[in-house]
């Protein structure tokens, strides 16, 4: 039996690299997958690839940073069954390659202000119909890491920081509704640097070289594992953080 089977899993962020690779995993393992996000021709290139391979998946393009638009887009969702997984991979818009000394403050704050407001909103939304029906589960992806020596990430990581406060308090809030909360972290997935990034064998080799597998976590790695997490099978998991760094990360 698959895990997901008879699933609904909402994927914000569907069109980009990890959200592509999440929602494949999700409909590999029987969920009907709802893809969300700005670009609505990516959601439906990724769509067509995972009905070309047997599974289900439909889109709509929903502004995550919106509040009505996520909430009438989960709604929607919701009366089609329920609302059982749901997996925030929107974009931050977090710059990098800036020393803090040199950064605007707007650039700084984009990526927390982003992850913050467009998380709160998904998993808000969701949780409103996973309350109802006393089970599901908020997929988050970042987790708190040690400090990068050898790149400026700008407020990266602050972000990420943010979004592990709030996972932890949801995680409080609706664990006795039988809803479930997850962090994600990987340390970095070399396949998501752009191919004209100037520092990209720079940071990959920082990514690489801090593993203790001597390799990087990829894409199906990191979508076979929230396929797991939001499965059945990981019933006993919320208020954690899953690691997927191949060692660069110590538990």
């Amino acid at each position: 039996m698959t895990l997901l089977a008879g699933k609904n899993a909402i994927v914000y962020g569907g069109g980009g690299r990890i959200g592509s690779a999440v929602a494949g995993a999700f409909a590999a393992e029987g969920a009907r997958v709802f893809l969300a996000g700005r670009g609505l021709s990516l959601l439906d290139a990724v769509a067509e690839r995972i009905r070309a391979a047997g599974g289900s998946a439909e889109t709509a393009s929903v502004d995550a940073l919106d509040e009505r638009a996520v909430e009438e887009h989960a709604d929607a969702v919701a009366a089609q069954g329920g609302i059982d997984v749901s997996f925030n991979l929107v974009n931050h818009g977090d710059v990098q390659g800036t020393p803090l000394i040199d950064m605007t403050l707007s650039d700084y704050e984009q990526p927390v202000v982003t992850a913050v407001r467009t998380n709160f909103l998904t998993a808000r939304a969701a949780a409103r119909h996973m309350v109802g029906q006393r089970s599901g589960v908020l997929l988050f992806f970042g987790g708190a890491g040690d400090p990068v020596r050898e790149f400026s990430v700008g407020g990266l990581q602050v972000a990420f920081h943010a979004l592990e406060a709030m996972r932890r308090q949801l995680a409080a809030e609706l664990g006795p509704h039988g809803v479930r909360a997850v962090t994600l972290r990987t340390g970095g997935i070399p396949e998501t640097l752009p191919a004209d990034f100037a520092a990209r064998q720079v940071v990959e080799d920082s990514i690489t070289g801090r593993t203790m597998l001597g390799r990087a976590a990829t894409l199906a790695d990191v979508g076979a594992v929230a396929a797991f997490v939001a499965s059945d099978r990981a019933r006993s998991m919320t208020a954690s953080t899953v690691n997927v760094s191949c060692g660069a990360l110590v538990d």
